[in-house]
């Protein structure tokens, strides 16, 4: 296996994995992020985009559903945009087909999506699915793809 299927860290070690995670998983357009509520969902999607050249304060798109924001140093075109969702305040999937959320996944931006249970079935077959778990004893855990859908 080419890399670490597990990321753990400390609210001081946040940059560092952002980075981590990044040189490992940066080519995937399509990043799930599972969850409870406060598991550190946003702040690790605000230490990604900083070390993606995200120079704006990122900020949860609970209400607005998707924040868009602009690298100032991208690495590619496509990463000139990035797409940030919520979809915890959705109440039916055709939300986000209203929202055109398709034209966004197909997009070749990166987008990062909080709360995906909700819109599970519209996801691309290469999504990669993360999970974030706060440990008791206030760390964060990563878990990559399937080692914990398995």
């Amino acid at each position: 296996m080419k890399y670490n299927p597990f990321i753990t860290f400390t609210e001081d070690g946040l940059d560092s994995a952002a980075r981590e995670f990044y040189r490992e998983f940066g080519d995937h357009r399509v990043i799930a992020f599972y969850g409870g509520m406060g598991a550190g969902k946003t702040t690790f999607i605000a230490a990604l985009c900083r070390e993606m050249g995200v120079t704006e304060p990122v900020t949860s798109p609970t209400f607005a559903i998707v924040n868009e924001y602009a690298s100032s140093e991208p690495a590619s075109p496509e990463e000139a945009k990035i797409f940030h969702f919520d979809f915890y305040r959705i109440k039916r999937i055709e939300e986000a087909y209203d929202m055109g959320f398709e034209d966004y996944l197909y997009s070749g931006h990166p987008c990062f999506i909080e709360w995906p249970e909700l819109i599970e079935e519209l996801l691309p077959e290469d999504t990669l699915r993360v999970r974030i778990a706060a440990d008791p004893d206030g760390t964060r855990t990563i878990s990559i793809d399937a080692y914990f859908w398995s």
